[in-house]
């Protein structure tokens, strides 16, 4: 019986487990999360301004491990050597005989302590429960997020709703982005249409420039302006774990690992989701939950083929588009070739959520709390 090892019980790592346990008889899988769920991610901003109730979106990785049987260790892998086929914490040293590595990401700070220190960030359900008590608690002149992504507006316009739902109509939010635009590389027509979205909602957009730091309750912009009063959310970019930093192979400036066409990055080695680096034609795919889930089932079947001794499958990622979801129903985004805006594409990102979720209960519960939170 081969021992397979998951690092990160993530979208990718459960599906690359839950890819592997049809052949149990074969494999003795063992996943290493630091964390004791799984938490899912693409519903926190809606914690926010949809009230959604954070504790729906945990699943515990021990009903998780019951259910596709394998063994689930709680503990921060510290380092991975490749050569002798060994995985560190800081509590033990493992061994396998195929390696998945399903780390995701987290928010990167670039080295700023004082940042790391005073900004919030929404890595987890955690991170969210702590800033909606913040948020309840406590009152601020000014909301900052800082980064301008997906992730960035999505939290400043469902911060905009949690405040005019809280009697706060007049706080400012203001959204910081490095670039010169928002949304990166994404369509002009879905930017302008997200700008004056978050126009509509009055959220402040100031773009080529960043936070500085944060101290005493004020946030300083780089330039001099700062911010007396505010709060901040630290949305500005991610970065692979620390493990990942230490291995000695290409990687893109977030860490990401280089693999080939079979998701592989050694003989005995598999990298999958936001930790993998994976070229399509002439670029990388990005992030996005519906890869991590099926590279995670390639991965989880090449292990097996490779066992077996057989030839293994190329990964051919399936890009169904994507969504931004807004808080005030005007959504916008791109699915099989076709340009949505407004509430459908609202009611594709809840419906979709709801499936991709963890646990008969919580999809349940996840189904009514969006239909309170419309």
């Amino acid at each position: 019986m081969k021992k397979i090892l998951i690092i990160g019980a993530g979208f990718s790592g459960l599906s690359a487990a839950k890819a592997l346990s049809r052949q149990k008889s074969e494999v003795d899988v063992t996943i290493i999360d630091k964390k004791q769920s799984f938490d899912f991610l693409p519903v926190l901003p809606d914690c926010l301004g949809r009230r959604v109730d954070p504790g729906c979106l945990a699943y515990p990785l021990s009903e998780a491990a019951k259910k596709l049987k394998f063994t689930y260790i709680n503990e921060e892998v510290t380092s991975v050597d490749l050569e002798n086929r060994k995985v560190s914490t800081l509590k033990q040293e493992l061994t396998y005989d195929y390696l998945i590595i399903a780390s995701g990401t987290e928010t990167n700070f670039y080295d700023n302590e004082n940042l790391e220190n005073n900004a919030f960030k929404v890595d987890s359900v955690q991170d969210i429960s702590v800033l909606l008590s913040v948020l309840k608690n406590k009152n601020f002149n000014n909301y900052l997020i800082c980064g301008g992504g997906y992730t960035g507006v999505e939290l400043a316009t469902n911060l905009r709703k949690f405040l005019r739902g809280n009697r706060k109509k007049d706080k400012r939010i203001i959204l910081v982005e490095r670039a010169p635009s928002i949304l990166g590389p994404l369509p002009e027509w879905m930017k302008k249409y997200t700008l004056e979205n978050l126009r509509r909602l009055n959220i402040e957009i100031f773009t080529g420039t960043s936070v500085e730091r944060s101290e005493l309750g004020g946030v300083a912009l780089y330039g001099g302006r700062i911010f007396e009063n505010s709060l901040l959310i630290w949305a500005a970019g991610v970065k692979t774990a620390s493990f990942i930093q230490k291995i000695d192979a290409d990687k893109n400036p977030q860490g990401r690992l280089n693999v080939n066409s079979h998701l592989r990055l050694r003989q005995n080695c598999f990298v999958i989701g936001d930790a993998a680096y994976f070229a399509v034609k002439q670029s990388y795919l990005r992030m996005a939950v519906q890869f991590s889930i099926y590279e995670g089932a390639l991965a989880g079947e090449n292990v097996l083929r490779s066992i077996k001794g057989k030839e293994l499958k190329d990964y051919r990622p399936l890009d169904l588009g994507y969504i931004i979801p807004m808080a005030n129903n005007r959504s916008c985004g791109l699915v099989l070739g076709m340009k949505l805006k407004g509430f459908i594409p609202t009611l594709m990102h809840f419906f979709m959520c709801i499936y991709r979720s963890y646990g008969a209960r919580n999809k349940l519960r996840l189904f009514f709390n969006f239909l309170k939170g419309l």
